[in-house]
Parts: structure tokens; C-alpha cells; sequence
């Protein structure tokens, strides 16, 4: 019978695999029982991001290396969920998500996790429906492997969808435009995520970043070119797997919903008030965070900056602004802070996701 186990472990650069060569060392990782990975990178976040390359290969060397399977066997079937950009506060890390066989009481019922692949999704179909009904068939795939079996059992699905590298004259793209095609992958992805559970009812091409009350309050999508296909891992409740690790999701409906995430935390039973005490803290097995620069320019009807700067990305500065916040209710900067939350949650909102050891 399956037991999830989480290891959040840090990193001194995007290639260093020490904290996880450890662990394995020390037999606290079962190398051969990972995943999925879903961590932070210290690159720039956009299309010419390769430190999240950079992480992949390296930690598919050392898992290859203690496994005997070859590194391009590993990265077809380990989600490696990254997010470049560790603005402000935020400090590079990865969550290393294993599944253990146990024999745990019967009739238990714990989190489970449910990872799969879709088909190398071409430029031409990135943004278009193709990607949307992809990443549908490829959140139901998970879910089987979850052995989740109702929608609304799922907590949280992550995805990491393809970003265009060169495009053919044959094949035209939705757009040519690095952070717009970002964008569109992004956003049908998220839809693809919505329709398999259920929290919308029909999604077309053109609503794509274009219809904003489409949207999911479960979905954390990146992209970006260091993935050919979408791949999702799947966290929810199923039966036969080990209790043990809560998680908590909340919408925010913006980016100063500091009530969204002290009420995740007190979910698990933290005493986030607003921040977690150093004593409880240990519990903490992973947060995840999405964010949107608001497209009106206004938060909370006073105008913000972040869409006009030339000098700095508007989803790095949502990063900085929002990771920090974040860090501060965790006391912990190990958070995975991602902006360009498309149709993952109302317009210039996002969500907040808190994985705990059980109290």
C-alpha cells in the first residue's frame, strides 16, 4: 500500500544535488521510489531560463547513477516541475515527492499522488485547443495513477507545459512572441486542468487569456522550453494510500489576500497568526504559491507598477512582492512562488497551497 513522502531540500546553485545526494546516502531517499519534483531555480523565469534545464539534467545524472535507469528513461516518466526566479525573499529549493510501499491499517485513506505525460506537444499546437484537451486527458491519466477516482477529490494539480523553441513556416504558431506564448501555454494548460475536474463547463480557442471568469482554483501551471510534452502530477485524497502529510489549498483573490494564506496554514492546525511559530514550523513540508500581476493596474483600486516597468519583468516583481509575503506568514523563503497564474484563479488572484507533516 502507498505512502507519499516530501523532502524539501535546498541548493547552493541550479546544478547542486548535495542536499539530495545526502539524503539518498543517507537512506532518508529511496531513489528508485521519486516521482516527482517540483522546485525553485535562481534564473530569470522567462523563455531563455536555462537553469531549470541545468536542474533537470543534473538531478537525472544522480538519479541514474544510483538507479542504473538512463537519464533520458528518468525524465520520461519523473515530472520535473520548475519555476525559474527566486525574487526577494525566495530561496532555491526542490520538493521531492517518493512514493513508498507500505503496509499501513486497512481501510486507510492518506494523499495521494498521480504523475503522467501527454504526447510532445508541438509549437504550432501550444495556446490551441490540441494543448487545452491534451492537458485534460493527461490530468485523468494522473488521476488513475493516484487511484483518485472523483474530481473533487483532487487538491492541487501541477503542471508544467512546453514553451515554443523555433517554429515552422508550415505550421504557423499562435504567436511568435516569447512571453505571449508563454502565456498562451500557460492558459491551456490551466483549462485543460479546469475541464478535467469539472470547474468549467466548455472552453474555447478564443477565451484563452481573453474570458477571465474561466477559471480553476486548483491549478498551478510554468512553462517553459525545457519540456517537449505537459507534465502533470496530481495531489489529492484516495483510498489505500498512508495517512500522515495534510495539504491545503486556498484561492487568493489578490496578491494581498494575507487572510487566504494564514487560513491554508491553519488548515493544517498551524498557528498562523499571522506568522507560523519557529516550534511549529518543522511540520512544514512544502508551500506553493501562484500569482498575477493584476491586468486592470490596479490592486485593491490604488495602482501598481508592475506592467509598465521596461526594467523588470512584471512577473518578477509579482514574485519578489508575493513570495515575500508568503515567506513571512512560513518563516521559511523555501517557497514556490509562481507568477503567471492565467485562468488559475479570478483575474489578479492566484492561490496558495501548504503540504504538512499531520500534527
Amino acid at each position: 500500500m502507498p505512502r507519499l513522502a516530501i523532502h524539501r531540500l535546498a541548493m547552493a546553485h541550479p546544478g547542486d544535488m548535495s542536499d539530495l545526494a545526502a539524503q539518498i546516502s543517507a537512506g532518508k531517499i529511496e531513489p528508485k521510489a521519486v516521482r516527482a519534483i517540483i522546485g525553485k531555480t535562481e534564473g530569470n523565469g522567462g523563455l531563455n531560463d536555462f537553469t531549470r534545464g541545468y536542474f533537470t539534467q543534473s538531478l537525472m545524472a544522480l538519479l541514474s547513477l544510483h538507479t542504473g535507469e538512463a537519464a533520458a528513461a528518468l525524465a520520461a516518466r519523473i515530472p520535473c516541475v520548475l519555476s525559474g526566479g527566486t525574487e526577494g525573499a525566495l530561496s532555491p529549493h526542490a520538493m521531492v515527492f517518493s512514493v513508498l510501499d507500505e503496509a499501513p491499517p486497512s481501510g486507510s485513506r492518506g494523499l495521494a499522488l498521480g504523475t503522467a505525460f501527454s504526447a510532445p506537444c508541438p509549437a504550432h499546437e501550444i495556446g490551441r485547443m490540441a494543448q487545452v484537451e491534451a492537458v485534460r486527458a493527461t490530468v485523468l491519466a494522473a488521476m488513475g495513477d493516484a487511484g483518485i477516482t472523483r474530481p473533487e477529490d483532487v487538491a492541487l494539480v501541477q503542471v508544467k507545459a512546453p514553451a515554443p523553441q523555433s517554429f515552422s513556416p508550415d505550421h504557423p504558431p499562435r504567436t511568435t512572441d516569447a512571453k505571449l506564448a508563454m502565456a498562451l501555454s500557460r492558459a491551456a494548460a490551466a483549462l485543460g486542468v479546469a475541464l478535467a475536474l469539472g470547474d468549467v463547463p466548455t472552453v474555447t480557442e478564443e477565451a484563452l487569456l481573453a474570458d477571465t471568469s474561466l477559471y480553476t482554483n486548483r491549478a498551478s501551471i510554468s512553462s517553459g522550453i525545457e519540456v517537449l510534452a505537459n507534465e502533470v502530477v496530481v495531489l489529492g485524497h484516495a483510498d489505500g494510500w498512508a495517512p500522515g502529510i495534510g495539504i491545503a489549498v486556498r484561492p487568493m483573490a489578490d496578491l494581498l489576500d494575507l487572510p487566504a494564506i494564514c487560513t491554508a496554514f491553519a488548515d493544517l492546525g498551524f498557528t498562523a497568526t499571522p506568522s507560523v511559530p519557529e516550534a511549529e514550523r518543522h511540520r512544514i513540508l512544502g508551500v506553493l504559491a501562484k500569482g498575477e500581476p493584476d491586468k486592470r493596474g490596479t490592486i485593491r483600486g490604488q495602482r501598481h507598477t508592475m506592467l509598465g516597468d521596461t526594467d523588470l519583468d512584471a512577473q518578477r516583481h509579482l514574485r519578489g512582492a508575493l513570495g515575500a509575503i508568503v515567506a513571512a506568514v512560513a518563516g521559511d523563503g523555501r517557497i514556490f512562488c509562481s507568477g503567471g497564474a492565467e485562468h488559475q484563479g479570478p483575474a489578479g488572484g492566484g492561490l496558495i497551497c501548504v503540504l504538512a507533516r499531520e500534527g
